[in-house]
């Protein structure tokens, strides 16, 4: 029962044992980098202070929530300076809503100023959806992209309940309110209604990659059906428009840009830093014990 409880409630405690451990050393590099970090929107070039004019957005890990690149899309969106974005994704996909977000916010973005998507790794299922409506996607040689497709899933904890004599009560207003239920198997109705909604969440996914892409719907089983497809493959079905690398992808956004003197907006270190830290505890649980919807 002991062991039971103490794998059940690990992502929590890893998460805490993490921050305890790391504490102090989080708090001494935040103390150091406010005092060693300059203004985000100038960059230092050949002994001048220099305007920003490009900026890199990167779209890495497990699409949970969308709000930290909406806002970096925003920033980007309101700051006249700007004149392009590269937006750099290696994620295998996440929740359909904020991949959604993702794509239609980068579509409006893409209006006003060129955005060019670049596949450092994995650009897969819902983070392929986010980078539809970029001007140009390029992909480095090595990436995967693909996986087009919705899945729904959950756990059957049935057995384990009764093994260790636990059992659910449960009152309820409407047929289909326990449908992905994890105490039992689910019943064919139930199965049938989850079905529904993956059905047309997927027709959504395949229409607007067709449209954001030149594609035909109809054939969504060449470009679409779940297929992974490497680099090259994924330029031949129209996936794509480039295989090539990100000094390729830097060069395309100055020139869509139209900047004479390209001054690409300082990175974050230490926000990104504390991100990739926060996305690694995160992501080593995320698939595995968060149920619902989505594109992975």
């Amino acid at each position: 029962m002991f062991d039971f409880f103490k794998k059940l409630f690990y992502p929590i405690i890893a998460i805490l044992d993490f921050i305890t451990k790391y504490f102090k050393t989080i708090v001494f590099l935040t103390i150091v980098y406010y005092f060693v970090s300059t203004s985000e929107d100038v960059a230092m070039k050949e002994g001048s202070f220099e305007t920003a004019n490009l900026q890199k957005i990167e779209l890495f890990g497990p699409i949970l929530d969308s709000q930290k690149v909406l806002a970096q899309i925003d920033e980007a969106k309101k700051n006249n300076n700007i004149k392009g974005v590269l937006l750099d994704v290696n994620s295998p996909g996440g929740a359909v809503a904020p991949s959604v977000e993702l794509a239609y916010a980068i579509k409006e973005l893409n209006e006003l100023k060129p955005v060019v998507v670049y596949a450092s790794g994995v650009m897969a299922s819902g983070s392929y959806y986010a980078s539809i409506w970029a001007k140009e996607i390029i992909a480095n040689p090595g990436a995967m992209v693909g996986s087009i497709g919705v899945i729904f899933q959950g756990t059957n904890l049935e057995e384990l309940m009764d093994k260790i004599g636990v059992k659910t009560q449960t009152i309820k207003a409407g047929k289909f309110k326990e449908s992905g239920t994890p105490t039992r198997q689910w019943n064919d109705y139930e199965k049938q209604e989850l079905e529904k909604v993956i059905n047309d969440t997927y027709n959504m996914f395949i229409t607007d990659v067709a449209k954001a892409r030149g594609l035909k719907v109809e054939n969504h089983t060449q470009f679409a059906d779940a297929h992974i497809f490497t680099s090259s493959q994924a330029k031949e079905v129209g996936l794509v428009d480039e295989v090539n690398t990100l000094s390729f992808a830097k060069n395309r956004i100055v020139k869509l840009s139209n900047v004479s003197n390209p001054v690409w907006k300082k990175e974050d270190k230490f926000d990104k830093f504390l991100d990739r830290i926060i996305q690694e505890t995160v992501s080593n649980f995320s698939v595995l014990f968060e149920g619902g919807l989505k594109a992975y």
